[in-house]
């Protein structure tokens, strides 16, 4: 499958823009700042319904406008599929696919499964619990249906109930009535947060288990012989890894845990426990790679995992993904570089954004995009007709226009 057109409305610096693409590899070219990663940064917002790069909806929408616009037609199987996706400043993303009714973002999620190699990727070893949580959340919509749904319900639960335990906080022993009466909703809110925050452990423990063979593998391959790479999910909730627990008490020792340290959650207002405190352990010859790994083998262990999320999906979905190369070639040395262009020579579609020209692969019959020269002279008035033409028309394939700042 591929993108055959990408339509971008008030995303970050793209006031308008239309972008033809091709099967095969794309390289856009151009300094920084221009919004080459805004552009492939779209198709991933699309495609998982959140950014590797921030983690709320504000910074994808161009300033002082109430929402963005993601357009793409995807071609596969001989067929062809319109998807829009409406992201608002603030509240709720909502899609559209071929025109039709509107959708909550957890019904388009997963459609155009896209893969992204970024700087940030190194992060995922070396950085906080926060950007390997935010990995599985984007692993998990493309390989789990219900994930996003799981993922949406626990986050306005943990929410909700984060919200009484500051209330509790600041009420002190002031206001008995009142105290019992939060009091009765935190109990009602717990109860929802243990089974919505067991129901995503579940999901993520799953999710963690499919991708540790191929992760493994992948690494041996990259890194060569004799060095083993491990993965491993480790919630907060220990009870749902306990094996002394039996399945059908586990909701229960939980909520045992959850009686003892209240005390501790009214003192900091927050909730202790709960996939927003679980972690992604990478292990490397037997040892934790987050304090042992150097840079280079942090970048291995990344790269390999987000290879064997492609693996996975291929596996599951009998379709290969999209591939976002976004400005890794200036990171990696000479090996690594050859490596993954090796992997990007046999995908349907790849996207890869460069700043200089030393950073551009050489692979043949890639299509070059020079984003610094996509300006036109034409006047804005005739820049957003031509927009319009494109958002009526989603079917022929041409040139590269942009309007807006950048």
């Amino acid at each position: 499958m591929y993108i055959s057109r990408l339509v971008l409305d008030h995303y970050r610096s793209w006031s308008t823009c239309l972008l033809d693409l091709e099967p095969g590899v794309t390289i856009l070219k151009g300094r920084n700042g221009l919004g080459k990663t805004n552009l492939v940064e779209a198709i991933e917002v699309l495609s998982t319904g959140t950014s590797h790069r921030v983690s709320s909806s504000l910074p994808l929408v161009e300033r002082g406008q109430s929402k963005a616009t993601v357009r793409a037609r995807v071609q596969g199987d001989g067929e062809s599929d319109d998807y829009e996706l409406t992201i608002a400043a603030k509240g709720a993303k909502r899609g559209r696919i071929n025109g039709g009714p509107s959708l909550y973002m957890r019904s388009l999620v997963g459609q155009v499964p896209c893969v992204t190699f970024s700087p940030e990727d190194q992060r995922m070893v070396s950085g906080e619990p926060s950007v390997r949580r935010a990995f599985l959340d984007q692993a998990g919509a493309l390989l789990d249906p219900d994930y996003f749904r799981s993922r949406q319900d626990f986050a306005h639960i943990a929410q909700q109930r984060s919200t009484l335990l500051r209330q509790l906080l600041k009420q002190g022993d002031q206001g008995a009535d009142q105290r019992n009466a939060i009091l009765a909703s935190l109990e009602i809110w717990t109860g929802q947060f243990i089974r919505a925050g067991l129901d995503l452990t579940r999901r993520r423990v799953g999710l963690v288990a499919a991708l540790a063979e191929p992760f493994r593998a992948l690494y041996a391959d990259l890194a060569g012989p004799g060095q083993e790479a491990s993965l491993d999910y480790a919630p907060s909730l220990d009870e749902i890894s306990n094996q002394t627990v039996s399945e059908g008490s586990v909701e229960e020792a939980v909520s045992l845990h959850f009686q003892r340290i209240y005390p501790g959650e009214v003192a900091r207002g927050t909730n202790l426990i709960g996939p927003q405190r679980d972690d992604l352990v990478f292990g490397l010859n037997g040892m934790p790679a987050r304090e042992f790994a150097s840079n280079g083998e942090m970048w291995t262990l990344a790269l390999a995992l987000r290879l064997a999320l492609f693996k996975v999906i291929i596996q599951s979905k009998q379709i290969r993904p999209i591939v976002v190369l976004d400005d890794v070639f200036a990171q990696l040395d000479e090996a690594r570089r050859s490596q993954i262009l090796a992997f990007a020579r046999d995908q349907d579609q790849v996207l890869i954004t460069a700043a200089a020209d030393g950073d551009i692969p050489s692979l043949d019959g890639a299509r070059l995009v020079d984003v610094d020269s996509l300006k036109t002279d034409s006047s804005e008035q005739e820049q957003d007709e031509e927009i319009r033409k494109a958002l009526a028309d989603l079917t022929r394939n041409g040139s590269v226009r942009e309007s807006g700042r950048s």
